[in-house]
């Protein structure tokens, strides 16, 4: 029963959110909530959600923090150049700024967290997809997805947790998936390439000059509300197939609001720069970047003594300061609302046991015959366990059920935590990853939409990191 009851919520809430009859804060909320009490355990819903409001209490303070450090970066002009070089690739090009939309996401991934590739990607992408009118679906699939291949990186999260549940070595895992991991990352620039030429054939090419104002060459998003100039013309609406021709595909009120929204560039002249601090700033993040990845502190620490720093650097006086905290304050609370709503969510989930029923069935319905396959069949399974749970939950839960029935049969753990990272690519869009509201937030995507348009194109990625696997020989 719980195990039904736990596809039926799982599914209600991704239609609920798809068809947008209820706002994702309300259905993370609401839904479990409803599904709590029908399986008879509402009198616990305090203690579960409580208990899913501490699980993921630091990460919303990571992402929080996070978002003041690398806004002011955006501010200050730490990611100038690098937009400038982005500008001089793309050239105004929708299928060239599609591809660097994968190439900078697949970059930045290089640091093992999520929240900074989005912040980052969107930072830098989202004036040029607005000038252009292209499709911010588009920006925020591609991102999504070559961010969940490059987050099996060692240092990424999956990997590390594969290792530990199965007691091998993180390097064992990962080196021989290499080759599977770059086909994987090619498919990521085909499907940009394809994309953007779609976008090229709705659009047309236009010339630098025609989609930049002359004040305004560099267009970093500012994270949070800025002085940038009005957009020139109303967001169009309709074209490609997939709702690659729509705007987020908002409705109409969303959508005429998005329109009247002040296009968010920053000129080069901003009050915000701090051109003489520039390699302080760089040399800063370099430092945090470098502490994370070493894992010196834990993550919301590092984020909040860097922003602290930051701030007091930068902006010396006490009134700048509440100016750049207030000007990112607002996806500060929309994300932290998000990830403490997901609370619930998670909460009701593992408190009432339908995780464990729904992985345990799922195991359950491998047939007898597949158990010499084990490795494909936990490369398969990874694809759905890991949108619908936590990696917590499926590597920790999961894969050690997965590795035993594989052994069983002579099947190598080794071969089986392989193959549970090919779900990656999935997973980044999964309603349960703080870091993908940031993604949605950023881009003004509603993640409906994002769902939607990008969980095909995921899937398929994910398909051929596992066919690439199989047929070097990896899995």
């Amino acid at each position: 029963m719980l195990t039904i009851l736990g596809f039926v919520m799982i599914a209600t809430f991704l239609v609920l959110i798809m068809t947008k009859k209820m706002s994702p804060i309300a259905a993370l909320v609401l839904i479990p909530a409803l599904f709590c009490v029908l399986v008879g355990q509402g009198a616990n819903l305090g203690d579960y959600v409580i208990e899913g409001v501490g699980e993921l209490a630091p990460t919303a303070a990571m992402l929080m923090f996070a978002i003041v450090y690398f806004g002011v970066m955006i501010d200050v002009g730490l990611f100038d150049p690098i937009v400038r070089g982005i500008l001089r690739f793309c050239q105004a090009d929708p299928m060239r700024i599609v591809v660097g939309t994968a190439l900078l996401a697949a970059i930045v991934s290089l640091d093992g967290d999520g929240s900074t590739t989005f912040m980052i990607t969107v930072s830098a992408m989202y004036p040029l997809y607005k000038r252009l009118k292209m499709s911010l679906v588009i920006l925020t699939g591609v991102a999504a997805t070559a961010n969940g291949v490059m987050n099996t990186l060692p240092w990424g999260g999956p990997t590390a947790r594969a290792a530990t549940a199965l007691k091998v070595d993180a390097t064992d895992i990962f080196v021989p998936m290499i080759p599977a991991l770059a086909v994987g990352l090619l498919a990521v620039f085909v499907l940009a390439y394809v994309l953007g030429l779609r976008e090229r054939k709705r659009l047309g090419m236009l010339t630098l000059d025609e989609v930049l104002e002359p004040a305004t060459e560099t267009v970093l998003v500012e994270a949070g509300g800025g002085s940038g100039g009005k957009e020139a013309g109303r967001t169009r609406t309709g074209g490609g197939a997939d709702g690659a021709g729509t705007s987020g595909d908002k409705g109409p009120d969303a959508q005429e609001a998005a329109d009247d929204d002040d296009f968010q560039g920053l000129d080069p002249n901003r009050s915000t720069l701090r051109p003489r601090l520039y390699w302080f700033n760089a040399g800063l993040t370099l430092v945090l970047l470098t502490a994370m990845i070493l894992q010196i502190m834990p993550i919301p620490v590092l984020f909040l003594l860097g922003a602290a720093l930051a701030l007091t650097v930068n902006f010396p006086s006490m009134t700048d300061q509440r100016a750049r905290i207030a000007a990112h304050a607002d996806n500060v609370l929309n994300v932290a609302g998000m990830v403490f709503a997901a609370a619930v969510f998670t909460g009701v989930l593992t408190g009432t046991g339908m995780v464990e029923h729904m992985a345990d069935w799922l195991v359950g319905a491998v047939p007898e015959g597949m158990g010499p396959h084990m490795g494909i069949v936990a490369g398969v399974l990874s694809l759905p366990l890991t949108y619908f749970m936590s990696n917590d939950g499926f590597y920790f839960g999961v894969l050690p059920v997965l590795a035993e029935a594989g052994a069983a049969h002579g099947v190598s753990p080794l071969e089986v935590a392989r193959a549970s990272i090919v779900g990656q690519p999935l997973h980044m869009s999964s309603p349960l990853v703080p870091a993908v509201y940031v993604l949605v937030g950023m881009a003004k995507v509603e993640f409906g939409d994002h769902t939607r348009f990008t969980v095909k194109w995921a899937v398929l990625t994910s398909l051929v990191v596992l066919a690439a696997a199989i047929l070097f020989g990896t899995i």
